[in-house]
């Protein structure tokens, strides 16, 4: 995430009253085993996988914050909403039926937007977009973020401010928290130097008051789930500014949660760029996948050896065991799915920087899972350069996964930049 900024010295950590902390085990973030080369190619894909340009090409430097795959019109054909920093703007491209696919501007005028969360805020049926503002893509501890919803009205969207007065904020994800009925959220303040993990109660009429849960800087993604289940939803949280971290924090019910520290490393280089949780063993509970590999504060960005993507499996009790999983440099984003359609969980990654002076080296790669979590990594393409944000879903109707990432660049133009690229997923090839 931008902004993150590696601290000889760390801030301390605020734990708000009713809020109480379970100390962590600390392992560490394991290095990979071959020799570090300032670079990561990898083998061609077993599974076929055909590039799309997806909307208009790339003019300039491209700052696409976020992908998702989503059939937001209820049609039983997917869409992608993409938020599109330098048009301060959330987009929908749409299929046509002859394949090729439409831009529209689906949220105007949002000032630097990070993530867009579609869910039926006010369970009247349709589907609302909240909007996570960041403000400012560069670093900045002003109360310049917010939490923006816009309504569904129809063909229409109305604007509601439903949080200010904070620093910037990356990510919300809903959830009934305090077992009401009602739709309550989380958020990340990813701020600079400055930022907050917050939940927020719903209290009808789409006000909402704000809980802080986690005084810390750099909250990027804020996962929801049963991890422990108990039946409610908890949350987690990646936090990676003066220090590198995975948070939970474990719902007891009426709103209180208890905060644990589930996991950290004391190499504040690491650049954890964001969490997503799946069931990567299929055992039934909810695993966490951390991509490492942020190093934007640096001008002349380059891979190191420690870049690359954790698994952490859940063990229940709110403990993890961390598996390394990747070694791809500059690693960024992280998707699940089942790429090759044995019924298990895969995972497909992008770089943001794998040395792209050597034009063989990986910006996708997909992690095939032989069913007993051993993981080999295929490469899918080499550009286009700079992913930050990738989805997984079926783009094309026909059942199988295929991948949507976007670029962002903020130093230079570089000829093998994109904007909204897609790999559609066409089967494994024949040997």
């Amino acid at each position: 995430m931008l902004g993150r900024l590696a601290l000889l010295i760390a801030l301390a950590i605020g734990i708000p009253v009713g809020v109480s902390l379970v100390k962590p085990h600390v392992p560490s973030f394991r290095q990979p085993a071959e020799i570090y080369s300032g670079g990561t190619t990898y083998p061609a894909s077993p599974v076929g996988f055909e590039f799309r340009e997806l909307g208009p090409p790339v003019a300039g430097l491209p700052l696409i914050t976020n992908v998702q795959i989503f059939d937001f019109d209820a049609d039983g054909q997917n869409e992608v909403i993409a938020c599109d920093a330098l048009g301060s703007r959330v987009l929908l491209l749409e299929r046509q039926e002859d394949g090729s696919w439409e831009e529209s501007v689906l949220i105007a005028d949002v000032s630097v937007p990070a993530h867009a969360t579609v869910v039926d805020i006010d369970q009247d049926g349709d589907l609302d977009v909240l909007v996570s503002v960041l403000g400012n893509m560069m670093p900045d501890d002003g109360v310049i973020g917010r939490l923006e919803l816009f309504e569904r009205r129809g063909d229409q969207f109305v604007r509601h401010v439903i949080l200010d007065n904070v620093r910037r904020v990356a990510d919300a994800q809903p959830g009934d928290f305090d077992g009401d009925g009602d739709i309550d959220l989380a958020v990340a303040v990813f701020g600079y130097s400055r930022g907050a993990v917050l939940w927020l109660e719903n209290l009808g009429d789409l006000v909402f008051r704000d809980h802080e849960l986690l005084n810390a800087p750099g909250t990027i993604h804020v996962p929801v789930g049963d991890f422990d289940q108990d039946g409610d939803l908890d949350i987690t949280a990646i936090v990676t500014q003066d220090e590198e971290e995975l948070w939970g924090f474990e719902n007891l019910g009426d709103g209180e949660f208890r905060a644990r520290r589930i996991w950290m490393t004391v190499n504040l280089d690491l650049g954890g760029a964001g969490l997503v949780s799946a069931d990567l063993d299929s055992d039934g509970d909810l695993d966490l996948i951390l991509p490492a590999g942020d190093n934007l504060e640096d001008f002349d960005a380059y891979p190191q050896p420690y870049h690359g993507c954790c698994w952490f499996e859940n063990q229940g009790g709110w403990e993890f065991e961390e598996h390394r999983i990747s070694d791809l440099g500059g690693t960024y984003a992280a998707a699940v799915a089942d790429f090759d359609g044995d019924e298990d969980q895969d995972v497909a990654l992008v770089s943001l920087t794998n040395n792209w002076l050597e034009p063989q080296n990986a910006s996708v790669v997909w992690l095939e899972n032989d069913g007993q979590q051993n993981f080999t990594t295929w490469q899918v393409a080499a550009s286009p350069l700079h992913l930050v944000t990738v989805a997984a879903g079926d783009l094309d109707g026909d059942g199988s996964a295929d991948i949507v990432a976007g670029s962002l660049n903020v130093r230079r133009p570089h000829r093998r930049l994109g904007r909204i690229s897609a790999w559609i997923n066409e089967g494994k090839i024949a040997p």
